[in-house]
């Protein structure tokens, strides 16, 4: 099993205070431990569920291609570019850059996109029907697709349209970098995935994980695709303690809502080794994970005494 890093806060508990050092010091402690891959979260400011809307919080399609520069094996993308963020057509060309500077690294995380609040807070239009993002989402990984394929693109959809469009250097990766979508929802997204994605993004403990995989199955199987062709990937936080009542206290600080359901990884070392050990045997490829609160010791159990046990 490959296992990622989400970086969902650039406040570190025993970072300097300066928010590049501190994120550079951190992707390339993951890169070093083991970590097969770093994602970081497209949004403008960051979300309640993570912090403070407040606390500083870096463009992800900017400081990508700087982590890129300063490491050399680790994997990196965003999870993920909502559809309404870009020009799908520019975000085709920042990602052929991105995929150039690290080395052909890089994954694209694309989504529909759906928090609302940002949208207004900067202007952009938010579209009400989740059926018309979702359709947005796939017409512009169409129209990515044939820029990163053909010498010259031309293409009329119903929501984006390019002429004779030249994009040079073509990204490094053939057939092309893999493209991962988020979201889980079982009629459209899960089917689009089975059309157009190379890894999908699910979501909760592994009875869940088993459901939305079985659904990915029954659509892979309609269109034709090998199911065993898409990356599995998860995503989950990780609050980690030695014992019992560390633990709850840990959980306390770092949780106001406490543990909810969809967090399958909150316990002790051994705890967390019986879960990530079910995630394997439901056939999860790539655990992503953060750190509730960019927790230190979290981070070192998981490494030391929970992924160790599962790396080749």
């Amino acid at each position: 099993m490959k296992f990622g890093l989400r970086n969902t806060s650039f406040v570190y508990p025993n970072g300097t205070g300066d928010i590049w050092m501190d994120v550079k010091t951190h992707i390339q402690r993951a890169e070093r431990d083991g970590f097969a891959s770093f994602w970081v979260m497209d949004h403008f400011y960051q979300l309640p569920v993570h912090g403070s809307e407040e606390e500083p919080f870096l463009d992800a399609w900017t400081v990508l291609p700087a982590l890129a520069a300063v490491t050399s094996r680790i994997r990196l993308g965003a999870m993920v570019s909502p559809v309404g963020y870009r020009n799908p057509a520019l975000l085709a060309r920042m990602a052929s850059s991105l995929d150039h500077i690290s080395g052909g690294r890089m994954n694209f995380g694309f989504g529909a996109g759906g928090y609302k609040p940002e949208y207004k807070a900067y202007g952009f239009e938010f579209v009400e029907k989740g059926s018309i993002r979702l359709a947005q989402m796939k017409e512009a990984l169409q129209l990515i697709l044939g820029l990163w394929s053909n010498t010259r693109f031309t293409f009329h959809g119903n929501y984006f349209h390019v002429e004779d469009v030249i994009l040079e250097p073509k990204p490094l990766q053939k057939p092309h970098p893999p493209i991962l979508i988020g979201g889980v929802g079982p009629k459209v997204t899960l089917r689009i995935i089975a059309e157009l994605g190379d890894a999908c993004n699910l979501w909760g403990p592994p009875d869940e994980f088993v459901k939305q995989r079985e659904t990915l199955k029954r659509h892979c199987d309609e269109v034709g695709r090998d199911e065993s062709t898409i990356e599995k990937t998860t995503y989950d936080l990780v609050i980690c303690a030695r014992t019992e009542k560390e633990l709850q206290r840990k959980i306390k600080r770092l949780l106001r809502k406490g543990v909810e359901p969809w967090m399958a990884l909150v316990g002790t070392p051994s705890q967390l080794i019986d879960t990530v050990g079910e995630y394997a045997r439901v056939g999860a490829d790539h655990l992503c994970m953060d750190f509730a609160g960019n927790d230190a010791e979290s981070y070192d159990l998981f490494v030391n005494e929970v992924m160790r046990k599962f790396q080749n």
